[in-house]
């Protein structure tokens, strides 16, 4: 878990105010969609990249109202997907549908060019989607957002 503490780092924001929140790094190899998937991808690797990711943000970005879009939209395409009944239905339906799936890299990097998600979220975001390659990984994909966004509210709080 690499992190980089510079307070030197700052941004200018619409209002011309100065964020000095400090640089932090993130580590996004354990995240691993494939099987076997990691014992502690849905507890301990989520709760450390939502804290991470909020350690991370800076005034006015990772809202989570913004992470949940990235999550909701997530969920849509498993949606899809997951509703076809038999296996080779959804693998069917997985590459029909693989390429929307992916343009969620450039919806992330879009949010990241807005400064509404910082880059920390968009490199665990992308390297999330660039594991899902199958109806299963796209599954793991989702859970894993799920719990991040669960452990990510809790640290509002």
């Amino acid at each position: 878990m690499a992190t980089s503490y510079s307070h030197q780092r700052h941004a200018v924001s619409g209002s011309g105010a100065r964020d000095y929140a400090p640089q932090i790094t993130i580590t996004v190899s354990d995240i691993k969609l494939a099987k076997p998937i990691p014992e502690t991808l849905f507890s301990d690797i989520a709760a450390e990249k939502a804290q991470r990711i909020h350690e991370s943000r800076g005034r006015d970005q990772n809202k989570a109202t913004q992470l949940r879009k990235f999550y909701d939209e997530l969920v849509m395409w498993t949606d899809k997907v997951h509703r076809e009944q038999s296996t080779e239905a959804r693998a069917a339906k997985y590459t029909e549908l693989a390429p929307f799936i992916k343009m969620m890299n450039a919806k992330v990097a879009y949010a990241r060019g807005r400064n509404h998600v910082d880059a920390c979220f968009e490199q665990m975001f992308s390297h999330l989607v660039r594991q899902i390659s199958d109806p299963d990984s796209l599954k793991h994909a989702k859970l894993f957002m799920e719990a991040f966004m669960g452990f990510y509210k809790a640290q509002e709080k």
